[in-house]
């Protein structure tokens, strides 16, 4: 069955200009349920607007659901004052059944020049002060986070805005704004003021003097049928219930719909009519009933019988294939969060900041993948081990493009020893001298760092010195030359090099030879 949704009594205008006028709220006192719900319909536009009028403020909105009404309230720039001002916000709501609603409404302050202190009673209930924004700093207003612009919740229970400001700056008139408004106006209206984007610490717009907010409202039916009423419930920003106000929202109970507050306004929702509102399986019939409906299972043909017989094993075969490849992407999941978190705990963070502030350090230094290095490796097989030392594990690998490098597989580095681990590859890194073994880059999402090296062929001068070998007589002239190239490479490490080095452990062991000896 159809039904249509009541708005209003009988006989009544439902609608003013482009908003919709639900009963407790009416066009004229003969429809609304009391002087303060009366809706006026000023026709100095066209359509005619709708005002409020026991508050005399433009309506913009009516919703039954979360019981409230938005109105468009006065909006006026704070007076620059280096001495402490009281002003009042907008409209006084004593003596109406209307109070400023605290869970769509946020007091929003522009301007970082002013300390803005709201009160209720005479006693503090929030304080909002922005700091100025430094230079290069581009504030983001959607959020207001402080920055030019901050704001604080309100209390419960408000129905008088009263605020104490105090400015830092009198060279100017006007020291920005402090108003109370929905919190969806950041988002929705704030960028149609072109003013008070100009001069962000200062803002300032002629055309800015209207502002949305919302009002809780309570109304209590007659007609307590079909209706449930309940303490109004004000929820934090992750879904915490904060508290519960005193004043009562009304909703019809479940399986209806329509105007809570007429009598017999809530109507049966026809579950049937639509198959989103109901969940009956294949194969089931929807029958409505009052309130609720049911689910009747009807005879079943061969064709269903069949899919009946074959249903399970083919849903079983397409559950394991779903879980093999849940299985393969959660694998992969892991092993990409594995490898993040690694790369964070080695310093890779602080490694792409230097490189990014070092010059054409993106071009000296690469960063291997763990991948990438374990098919050099061979996984790392015990048949690559070069050497192993106090430092770490050194492994023989090939590239993909076919260069042959040294994989430094590091221990173990404490975290305090971080930013000195990655200093010192950035320096390494920009070392380019034909004596001094060059450092390709490194890998830091596996447990340990690895480092990259270029490979030097001929092994140690401690191997050839101890162990001469007939292919390679180890000359005097050949010694001198050795020491020279040493001496030049540290002359270039003390000398020339952006960052002096001090090697402090030259020994033969750790002279190498290449191809040319």
């Amino acid at each position: 069955m159809a039904f249509a949704i009541p708005l209003s009594k009988p006989n009544c205008p439902d609608m003013c200009g482009n908003v919709i006028i639900p009963y407790p709220f009416g066009i004229g006192q003969e429809c609304s349920a009391n002087p303060s719900f009366t809706i006026d319909c000023r026709n100095f536009t066209n359509p005619k607007t709708p005002f409020l009028s026991s508050l005399d403020l433009q309506v913009l909105e009516v919703s039954l659901r979360r019981g409230i009404v938005i109105v468009n309230q006065p909006v006026s720039p704070m007076n620059c004052s280096t001495q402490q001002k009281e002003q009042s916000l907008g409209k006084s709501l004593f003596g109406t059944p209307f109070i400023f609603s605290r869970f769509y409404n946020v007091l929003i302050v522009l301007g970082c020049k002013n300390v803005v202190t709201l009160l209720t009673n005479k006693t503090t209930a929030g304080v909002c002060m922005a700091v100025c924004r430094s230079s290069g700093y581009t504030p983001t207003y959607t959020s207001c986070n402080g920055v030019d612009c901050c704001k604080t919740n309100i209390p419960q229970l408000l129905q008088e805005q009263q605020i104490i400001y105090r400015s830092s700056d009198t060279n100017t008139r006007f020291c920005g704004y402090a108003f109370l408004v929905h919190d969806n106006w950041l988002l929705n209206d704030y960028k149609k003021y072109k003013g008070l984007q100009g001069n962000l610490s200062n803002p300032f717009d002629n055309e800015f003097v209207l502002a949305p907010v919302a009002l809780d409202w309570e109304f209590r039916p007659a007609d307590f049928e079909l209706v449930i009423c309940r303490n109004r419930p004000y929820y934090s920003s992750d879904g915490r219930i904060l508290y519960n106000s005193s004043s009562m929202l009304c909703l019809c109970k479940n399986g209806f719909d329509g105007n809570p507050y007429l009598k017999h306004g809530c109507q049966d929702i026809d579950e049937c009519s639509n198959s989103t509102l109901n969940f009956c399986s294949y194969g089931e019939t929807c029958i409505n009933k009052f309130g609720y409906y049911k689910c009747q299972k009807g005879k079943k043909s061969r064709i269903e019988m069949a899919f009946i017989a074959i249903g399970p094993g083919l849903g079983a075969l397409i559950l394991l294939v779903v879980a093999w490849r849940s299985y393969k992407v959660i694998r992969r999941r892991i092993k990409a969060n594995r490898k993040q978190k690694f790369f964070k705990r080695n310093g890779g963070l602080l490694l792409e900041q230097q490189l990014s502030s070092t010059q054409n350090g993106v071009e000296r230094t690469k960063l291997f993948s763990s991948k990438e290095l374990e098919q050099a490796t061979d996984h790392f097989n015990v048949n690559r081990i070069l050497g192993i030392g106090g430092q770490g594990t050194v492994y023989k690998g090939m590239l993909s493009d076919g260069r042959i490098v040294v994989v430094k597989k590091s221990q173990k580095v404490d975290k305090d020893d971080l930013e000195v681990f990655i200093n010192e590859v950035v320096i390494l890194s920009q070392i380019n001298h034909r004596n001094v073994v060059k450092l390709l880059g490194c890998c830091l999402e596996t447990e340990v760092p690895l480092l990259v090296y270029e490979f030097i062929p001929n092994d140690t001068l401690f191997q050839h010195i101890h162990n001469p070998t007939e292919e390679f007589p180890l000359t005097w002239e050949m010694r001198l030359r050795i020491a020279t190239e040493v001496s030049l490479a540290l002359s270039y490490l003390h000398s020339a090099a952006s960052v002096p080095i001090y090697h402090r452990d030259i020994k033969s062991t750790n002279i190498l030879l290449d191809d040319k000896y």
